[in-house]
């Protein structure tokens, strides 16, 4: 039986959809198909049966499901073995963000890295879903993680910056959206549970929240326009010149940015290599993460630029 095989029908058993499962695995959804087809023939049984709306396992794919998932333990531990012990300076280095800001700053940083080791290849994304680095899905991950908790002990951490979040108005509407008056409202996420608190225990419990954005990128433009205020990570708010703080500003230390890997790939040159450039970024930047701003001049809606 090929391991191979094994990858397909693992990623169609959890994804229940060739699209997905595709997309997952970086191929077609055809040769997802094809290859849990060839594995059902070799096998000499259906593992799954074809819905309109996805694939489900049958009682065989369900019974496969335990052995296939030892077996995918065993090839990643032994791939994550292997590459633990790499000291080149050369492949491939899977980075998974919080958000593109945390993204793009880490892009600033590793520019010049990457220059001088052109062997060397970086694979960043922005997905906020709990990435498997034990199965390899990504080798470093930059995670927000509510404050005063820690990661599982199955991974290696650092602790690498505060996220303070902070009220903010779009420095164009900042006469209009008052909130004493009676046109300001909050901008919210699309899952409004995370904020509610936020506005509950701040300066402006009273305005209402309205809309649902759901990027950071979307809710920083939607405040920039005037459609609301809204309440954003200082290291983000602070950024952008289109926002200012509003009077009160609330500062509060609400999570905390982490780096997380596998212990196994502690020694592996390119890993470690690429979290010390992460590393030294946010510790030149942690006035920035705090919400101190000590490479810039504060703004506030009450005080001019």
């Amino acid at each position: 039986m090929d391991w191979n095989d094994l990858r397909y029908f693992l990623a169609l058993a959890r994804l229940g959809s060739v699209r997905a499962a595709g997309a997952a695995l970086g191929v077609s959804h055809s040769t997802v198909v094809r290859r849990v087809d060839a594995l059902e023939f070799e096998l000499r049984t259906r593992l799954f049966d074809r819905h309109r709306d996805g694939f489900v396992l049958t009682d065989a794919g369900e019974r496969m499901m335990p052995a296939a998932v030892r077996v995918e333990d065993e090839v990643c531990a032994l791939t994550r073995g292997a590459a633990g012990h790499d000291e080149s300076l050369s492949g491939t280095v899977h980075l998974t963000c919080c958000d593109e800001y945390v993204a793009g700053q880490i892009l600033e940083d590793l520019r010049p890295w990457c220059a001088r080791h052109p062997s060397v290849e970086i694979a960043v994304t922005t997905d906020s879903r709990p990435f498997n680095l034990a199965k390899g899905e990504a080798d470093l991950a930059v995670r927000a993680l509510p404050r005063d908790t820690t990661p599982p002990e199955y991974l290696a951490g650092r602790r690498l910056a505060p996220i303070v979040c902070v009220n903010f108005v779009g420095a164009a509407h900042v006469e209009r959206l008052d909130p004493s008056g009676g046109a300001a409202r909050w901008l919210t996420i699309e899952d409004r549970r995370q904020l509610e608190p936020l506005v509950r225990e701040g300066s402006y419990p009273g305005l209402p929240m309205w809309g649902a954005f759901s990027t950071l990128h979307l809710l920083v433009r939607a405040a920039i326009e005037g459609l609301g205020l809204v309440i954003l990570p200082a290291y983000v708010g602070d950024a952008e010149p289109g926002l200012v703080r509003l009077p009160e500003a609330d500062a509060r230390h609400v999570a905390d940015i982490w780096l997380l890997y596998h212990p196994d790939l502690r020694d592996n040159a390119r890993v470690q290599a690429v979290r010390g450039v992460i590393r030294e970024g946010f510790e030149r930047r942690i006035a920035r993460y705090a919400g101190r701003r000590a490479d810039a001049p504060q703004r506030s809606a009450d005080a001019p630029g």
